[in-house]
This record gives structure tokens, C-alpha cells and sequence, in this order.
């Protein structure tokens, strides 16, 4: 089970850039191709930013040609929650991490084999631990 975080938005916006802050808390998107991960192949844990929950494993990030990390699977269903997004007049499933809420992005059925999903996240929302 995943341990809850939460801080006052004022504390959010203490420990965050701006950019994160309106990436993480505020559901924005980074532009693609400009986040330091769209093209990183690096082995590690890709990690919460805002409160270092292990979200994707490395082995399972791929390129999708998106401009934006992608994954085809988190570590563990727990790691991450999912709900419906409404916005910019789409239908959307947004990808939030299930310790603080915070908006990774979105998952998408058309992802490679086994799971078919692309999770597609914003880097400015990630760290990487690598090893």
C-alpha cells in the first residue's frame, strides 16, 4: 500500500518551480520534445517528483515518437490511479500518482505489447534514480 502525502497548496508552491508546480498541481502539460527525459535511455526507477513514489521502471519506457516519456506499464497498479479527463474537449484517462495526487499525464490504448497502454508522462513530473 502506498503511504498518502499531503501539503497545503502554499507548500507545493514552495518546493516546486513554477513549471512543475503547474505540470503537477495544476494539470498542465510540458511541450513535447522539451523534457529532459523524452529521450533519455538511461536504466533506473523513474520517481515522483513532488513526493519520490516509484512510479516507472526503465525496462518498460519506450519511444513512442510523442516528444514525451512513455511507458507501457507502471512498476505496480498501486503506484499510480487513474480518472477520467474531460478537459480541451477530448476523453482522456490523466495519470495521477496515487501518494500525492500529483498529474503525471495520460494512458492511452495504443501502446506496444503485452499491455497495449502508453502512459504518457510529462518529464518535468518525474526524477530519475538511475542505477
Amino acid at each position: 500500500m502506498v503511504k498518502k502525502v499531503s501539503k497545503s497548496e502554499e507548500q507545493w508552491k514552495q518546493e516546486l518551480t513554477p513549471e512543475q508546480f503547474w505540470v503537477c498541481r495544476r494539470k498542465g502539460t510540458e511541450r513535447p520534445f522539451s523534457g529532459q527525459y523524452h529521450d533519455c535511455k538511461e536504466d533506473g526507477m523513474y520517481r515522483c517528483l513532488c513526493c519520490g513514489n516509484d512510479l516507472f521502471d526503465s525496462e518498460t519506457k519506450f519511444d513512442s515518437g510523442t516528444g514525451w516519456p512513455s511507458f507501457w506499464a507502471p512498476i505496480s497498479p498501486e503506484q499510480i490511479r487513474t480518472e477520467a479527463d474531460h478537459s480541451m474537449g477530448m476523453r482522456r484517462l490523466e495519470v495521477l500518482c496515487s501518494a500525492c495526487d500529483a498529474h503525471l499525464g495520460h494512458v492511452f490504448d495504443d501502446g506496444p505489447p503485452p499491455t497495449r497502454k502508453r502512459y504518457c508522462v510529462n518529464s518535468v513530473a518525474l526524477t530519475l534514480a538511475k542505477t
